[in-house]
């Protein structure tokens, strides 16, 4: 169990790579907050299998856009587990699919907020704590489209993560010293529920045929790789963005 004992924060979890994240540490042994905003069913679904192998978790709501909710889910980590060993930032959509005309301000503000402000707003919330113990991993949950531009109506969402690629960077530069690792994961194309509302199956069917690999990845197959991140197998990676997108885009 190489996660034994820690305690991890994952936002976001209660469907797709969140959820598999989730189940994944706690297979490894980390006492699991599972963060969910409207999929209440989802998260208590987590919960339950975790309880059930013999894990802990808990279930927890919040929207990561707001201060306040992260400030409050991060409380109620502590006040049941202590601390909190591993921040995921794994929250995030594309809201809907639009092109340059249809892009509003409310939308531009809407998708920046949610895939990128709710990072800064909850590595904010944990980051002293792991810095005062020389100790702690954030993995940001990136994307594909932030290396290649994205699909097709998908700009504003691909600039974001974008952006989170970039403040990994940073933000493991300024932690690195405190004794705190900053990685990120970017999926390709993944079988989640976020395809099923975005990519129409025709869509779907042409991006898979980009993938050298000849199929869509799994969240399992993501969470495996956060998995690894914490782990002390990682114990010298930081700064780094892991592609796993089965050769879709290879640098």
């Amino acid at each position: 169990m190489v996660l034994k004992d820690q305690v991890a924060l994952i936002t976001g979890a209660s469907s797709g790579i969140g959820h598999a994240t989730a189940i994944a540490m706690a297979r490894e042994g980390a006492r699991i907050g599972i963060n969910y905003h409207k999929n209440k069913a989802g998260a208590d679904q987590a919960v339950a299998e975790i309880r059930k192998a013999g894990g802990e978790a808990e279930a927890i709501q919040a929207d990561v856009t707001s201060h306040a909710d992260i400030q409050a889910m991060v409380d109620a980590v502590r006040k049941r587990w202590g601390c909190i060993d591993i921040l995921v930032n794994n929250a995030g959509d594309l809201l809907a699919r639009r092109m340059l005309s249809d892009v509003t301000e409310e939308y531009w503000d809407q998708i920046m907020d949610l895939n990128l402000k709710s990072v800064f707003f909850c590595v904010k919330a944990v980051w002293e704590e792991m810095a005062a113990r020389k100790s702690g991993n954030i993995i940001n949950m990136t994307s594909i489209a932030g290396r290649n531009g994205g699909g097709p109506g998908s700009g504003v969402y691909a600039t974001a993560k974008g952006a989170m690629i970039t403040y990994t960077k940073s933000l493991a530069k300024e932690l690195a010293p405190h004794g705190v690792r900053v990685n990120g994961i970017a999926p390709g194309v993944i079988a989640t529920p976020y395809h099923e509302r975005y990519s129409p199956p025709e869509i779907f069917k042409k991006f898979v045929a980009t993938i050298p690999l000849g199929r869509a990845g799994t969240s399992e197959e993501v969470a495996s790789v956060a998995v690894f991140l914490a782990s002390p197998a990682a114990s010298y990676i930081t700064g780094e963005t892991i592609e796993v997108n089965g050769g879709m885009l290879m640098d």
